[in-house]
């Protein structure tokens, strides 16, 4: 006769390097979150166990459900649309969140974008979003079906009720060095994002110098693991790996890139950030149901972009949301630092490279972001580029543009920014960030 499940167990199981029964699952989940056969101690040591051992294609997907069912399930069956959302794993300058999601609600997806915190040298959308006067990211399940019925996008924070499991199990994983881990990070991803009740999910996956996965290899594992776990789940799912070398637009810091999201609605944004925010648009509103083909999507959110109705829909979620509207046209309402400091060619040569982990991590030393998550995050400072990579330069230009507010930060990111921008003599012979999108998973790729 089987005994009833104890934790030891489940952790010695795992140990050597056996497969959890979905039950074995569920109950390592429940225990997290109740605190009923499972001490934090038990928690931390089947996550080392998994960081180690791993987990195969039905482990993760039984993990990712039993997280997602964990708290509140939103169910949005009374939406006179589809309901899609969009999530990528984080880079430097990637503020293409707050363009794809008025993009896509203006061509009639409902998107109910769940948005998370920067931690290290990579931007979250929350403190963009919080870098507009008043906005707010915080709201009542009421009031969250009512915004996104009248504007069809609302962007926010995860909700207390929605998957609790995640949030236990991520601030251990944070202090015990097992956040890189696959089926643990494939989980964390798609258990909010079952559990916020959409029907398709669009995931970017970035791989490179300024991304959470530096190789391809890694990034790609990771990918293959989301798209698989995520299909499994019944979600309609596309996921791209894009380049994640230099930063994505010209701008590093919160209400820098608030602006440049804002001039990229306007169709004036810098090159990179317009072509992949369509793209991923596009993919939202072909796994909607409203185009035929990826071409047809892309020419849909491109007349949306460019007849300004994406611009629009930015400003009814701005004023919906608390936030100041006239930021859209007068940009200077936006938080400014006090100082502006023009870091400059020390000779002529070719731009080889932009390195986004170094100007990510130096902007995060001016105050742009946290080294931990109860860091307070300055929404003025950040970085501008001046260049791109594959640019001449010639002695004095101005390379970077670095907006702080103390001496003592710009000191402290300096070293940085000196080994941020690479000169050559000559032009280089492949620029690192092309293409922008490297592979595509899923339905709708053609």
């Amino acid at each position: 006769m089987v005994g009833p499940l104890r934790a030891v167990d489940v952790i010695r199981k795992k140990r050597d390097g056996g497969k959890l029964t979905p039950e074995e699952i569920a109950f390592f989940v429940q225990g997290a979150v109740s605190g009923t056969g499972w001490m934090p101690y038990q928690v931390s040591a089947l996550l080392m166990a998994i960081y180690f051992r791993g987990m195969d294609l039905e482990e993760t997907a039984c993990l990712t459900q039993a997280m997602a069912a964990s708290g509140q399930r939103w169910d949005w069956s009374d939406l006179p649309g589809p309901v899609v959302d969009k999530h990528s794993t984080g880079g430097v300058g990637d503020k293409t969140s707050l363009i794809l999601a008025p993009l896509a609600a203006a061509c009639g997806v409902y998107v109910p974008m769940m948005s998370g915190r920067g931690l290290g040298h990579t931007g979250g959308t929350l403190d963009k979003l919080e870098a507009i006067p008043g906005f707010r990211v915080e709201w009542e399940p009421e009031q969250i079906r009512s915004i996104l019925r009248d504007v069809g996008l609302i962007m926010m924070g995860p909700t207390a009720a929605m998957a609790p499991a995640d949030r236990i199990l991520y601030a251990l994983r944070d202090v015990t060095a097992t956040v890189e881990s696959i089926p643990l990070i494939t989980a964390s991803i798609l258990s909010k994002k079952i559990a916020e009740g959409i029907a398709a999910l669009v995931l970017d996956v970035k791989c490179g110098r300024g991304a959470f996965m530096k190789h391809r290899p890694d990034a790609e594992a990771l990918a293959l693991s989301l798209q698989q776990v995520g299909t499994a789940a019944g979600l309609r799912l596309v996921t791209l790996l894009t380049a994640m070398d230099a930063p994505l637009g010209c701008c590093i810091g919160n209400a820098l890139e608030v602006k440049e999201a804002i001039e990229t609605l306007q169709g004036r944004g810098p090159e990179d950030i317009t072509a992949l925010s369509v793209r991923l648009a596009a993919h939202m509103v072909l796994l909607g149901g409203l185009a035929d083909s990826l071409a047809q999507a892309e020419a849909r959110v491109r007349q949306a972009l460019q007849s300004g109705q994406g611009l629009e829909r930015f400003r009814r979620c701005v004023m919906q949301q608390g936030g100041d509207p006239r930021v859209l046209d007068r940009p200077e309402l936006l938080p400014q630092a006090p100082h502006v400091e023009a870091w400059r060619a020390p000779r002529a040569g070719y731009v080889a490279a932009l390195h986004a982990d170094r100007l990510g991590q130096a902007s995060m030393l001016l105050g742009a972001g946290r080294a931990r998550l109860e860091d307070t995050v300055d929404p003025a400072v950040g970085i501008v580029c001046r260049v791109r990579p594959g640019q001449k330069v010639s002695p004095g230009e101005c390379l970077l543009e670095v907006h702080y507010r103390q001496d003592q930060s710009l000191k402290a990111a300096l070293p940085l920014l000196e080994q941020a921008v690479i000169l050559e003599d000559g032009p280089p012979a492949a620029l690192p960030n092309e293409p922008l999108v490297l592979h595509t998973w899923g339905a709708g790729t053609a």
